[in-house]
């Protein structure tokens, strides 16, 4: 069976992280890297020589031996590369959000929509096995009625001015893969929420936002995002947790970035099941996606560009929200000079700075 030719677009962390997993598989074959950085084409060099190492994606589109593409630019450039994609016939994994504006977001729903390329979005939470398990344990019916969904991520890992910056206020570039999850579960769209936030050491932005509202089903969601958790405390630690509740039982999920627990409190089951974390799941994502490209249908799990774009919506309205409510700012700005300063110097902790974890391929050449 021949290996899928695909071209990663854009070679920070998150090329890194596809890179890591394809090579891993046997169902791709790394034909092209490109980014426009230099530091990136050379790194991208030493770490996979095999690809050809390129700054003008034109060539990739191009290429009629090459099947797929890997989007892991930012957001401004997604809208372009996702048309020259389409226009030439490539199946398309891009990172979230798929455009820098709704209306752009929208545009690419309806052009990956009208035509026969594949195209799926990380939203990774979707793809991690706790996730799965506990919305099993739920279809079970086990719990009942689904009535309850609350969800809880808070680190250290970033400050004001890294990189979320790019994709908006954290709360929609990070925030709104809890969003998402959070209507996966329900299976229900939006119909009420209230937000609350609070801009941290006098950033212009919020670094916290809390939501409550209902779905259309009637479930209740509570969500909180912040990577607001003690930056310059000795030893830090983190938050993170999902709360399924329902009119029989509970389930729960709670991870230390490295180990998840899920607990399932049900009517006729007790279970506890503790597995390693798993990251992004890019895994598996691309295992899926390769399946969706033999089988020239998607896998019906796969998160699809609508997904992405009705969570990076409603990111952006309880963003909104929460600016039409009171808004304080607690800190300042020497505060958060300090936490950049320990970040710049950290070897260890939450959300490393310019870490690159791949080594180099020796070759005849080196």
């Amino acid at each position: 069976m021949d290996k899928i030719k695909v071209a990663l677009i854009g070679f920070g962390r998150m090329g890194e992280f596809y890179l890591k997993e394809m090579r891993k598989s046997d169902e791709w074959d790394i034909a092209y890297i490109c980014d426009i950085l230099p530091a990136s084409r050379e790194y991208a060099s030493a770490v996979c020589p095999e690809a050809k190492v390129i700054s003008d994606c034109n060539e990739i589109f191009s290429d009629d031996s090459v099947q797929a593409v890997v989007l892991s630019t930012l957001a401004d450039s997604r809208k372009d590369l996702i048309g020259k994609a389409v226009s030439s016939g490539k199946h398309i994994i891009a990172e979230k959000p798929i455009a820098a504006s709704m209306e752009d977001e929208w545009e690419m729903v309806r052009l990956a929509e009208s035509s026969s390329v594949l195209t799926t979005v990380n939203l990774y939470l979707r793809n991690s096995w706790y996730h799965n398990t506990i919305r099993d344990f739920v279809r079970s019916g086990e719990i009942g009625e689904l009535a309850i969904i609350r969800v809880c991520h808070m680190t250290p890992g970033l400050a004001p001015g890294e990189g979320h910056e790019y994709e908006g206020p954290s709360f929609h570039d990070c925030g709104m893969h809890y969003v998402d999850i959070t209507r996966w579960y329900a299976e229900s769209e939006f119909k009420t929420w209230n937000a609350q936030a609070i801009r941290m050491w006098d950033y212009k932005d919020p670094w916290w936002l809390q939501c409550h509202g209902t779905f259309e089903n009637g479930i209740v969601f509570d969500i909180t995002q912040g990577f607001v958790y003690g930056q310059l405390a000795k030893n830090q630690t983190h938050n993170s947790y999902i709360d399924i509740i329902g009119t029989k039982g509970i389930a729960r999920m709670t991870h230390d970035f490295k180990t998840a627990t899920v607990e399932l409190h049900g009517t006729s089951k007790t279970a506890t099941v503790s597995q390693p974390f798993g990251g992004k799941n890019i895994d598996v994502l691309c295992r899926k996606f390769a399946e969706s490209i033999r089988n020239g249908k998607a896998i019906d799990s796969l998160p699809a560009f609508r997904d992405s774009a009705i969570a990076s919506e409603y990111a952006w309205k309880f963003i909104e929200n929460a600016r039409e409510n009171d808004l304080p700012s607690i800190g300042d700005e020497k505060t958060l000079e300090e936490i950049r300063y320990r970040r710049r110097h950290m070897k260890d902790g939450y959300g490393l700075l310019n870490k690159r974890t791949l080594e180099p391929v020796l070759t005849d050449n080196n």
